[in-house]
């Protein structure tokens, strides 16, 4: 069963994260494990934003955790964030390309 992450973060600082998220991405070439990232800005509200990130079971999500980049990625972010992360995690029950 596919499996999607989604961390909500407040932060005045999105270009720092996507210019990190990019360099992420070209680090990780070759060797994600994640089938997709999204990134979306809170309609209404200053500075929240979500990161939705898809892989493709719960148990290849933990291992992409455990991965040192990842943990790199993670202290970054909460880095330039202005208060906690908060993470949701869900089984994909459905999912239809419309």
């Amino acid at each position: 069963m596919r499996f999607r992450q989604i961390i909500e973060f407040r932060t005045r600082r999105i270009d720092d994260f996507n210019a990190h998220l990019d360099g992420w991405i070209t680090q990780t070439d070759g060797r994600r494990i994640a089938h997709q990232a999204v990134v979306c800005k809170e309609q209404g509200a200053e500075d929240v934003y979500l990161l939705t990130v898809e892989f493709s079971s719960h148990a290849v999500a933990m291992e992409n955790s455990a991965r040192p980049e990842t943990s790199e990625f993670a202290a970054f972010l909460t880095s330039i964030c202005d208060g906690p992360l908060e993470f949701r995690n869900l089984d994909v029950l459905r999912a239809e390309d419309l």
